[in-house]
């Protein structure tokens, strides 16, 4: 069966909006080494409506980053939407209606890990709806000030430490599973 692992690039101050603007001066091997392990052991990857539309007119045509574009064009990709129509990215598959009993099967069909980057939105509701199995943070030591927060106006959800390490550039990588106490 397979898990929902999301992934973020996250400030001290919870920020995860426009990581591309506040996270490059702390991107270095180590960061790159623990991006690339999650991408390779993706077997398809679950995004949000917005988080679809950037990612899918960008990947589609930059010449820049090939490796990352030709495994994000050919990976599956479900995107979770009540207002996309249509998904013109290669592999891709709108989940709507029962979301969750649609994403329950998903799991039970895919072998290997379902993985996220960004899409804050539809993390919170994984996590409210018990889907999320883990969330992977690399916390950035800066404050941003403004943009949207991981958790804004969210419920309380216990989540367990499982794995912790610190990067030479201060960044944190953290892992977290849903604590149901």
């Amino acid at each position: 069966m397979a898990k929902i692992i999301s992934s973020f690039f996250i400030s001290v101050d919870g920020v995860v909006e426009s990581p591309d603007q506040w996270h490059f001066p702390y991107w270095n091997d180590e960061m790159g080494a623990v991006v690339e392990a999650g991408m390779q052991g993706a077997a398809a990857m679950l995004m949000g409506r917005k988080l679809y539309e950037e990612w899918s007119a960008y990947w589609q045509t930059t010449d820049t980053d090939q490796d990352v574009a030709m495994s994000l064009n050919n990976v599956r990709k479900y995107v979770v939407s009540s207002t996309l129509e249509k998904a013109d990215w290669n592999n891709t598959t709108i989940i709507s209606g029962d979301v969750a009993a649609k994403l329950r099967e998903l799991k039970k069909e895919t072998d290997g890990d379902i993985q996220m980057s960004g899409s804050a939105t539809t993390v919170r509701w994984l996590l409210a709806n018990g889907l999320l199995d883990e969330l992977k943070l690399l916390v950035h030591p800066i404050v941003v000030g403004h943009g949207q927060r991981l958790f804004e106006d969210t419920p309380t959800h216990p989540l367990k430490l499982v794995k912790s390490e610190t990067f030479q550039t201060g960044v944190l990588n953290l892992t977290y599973v849903p604590d149901a106490g």
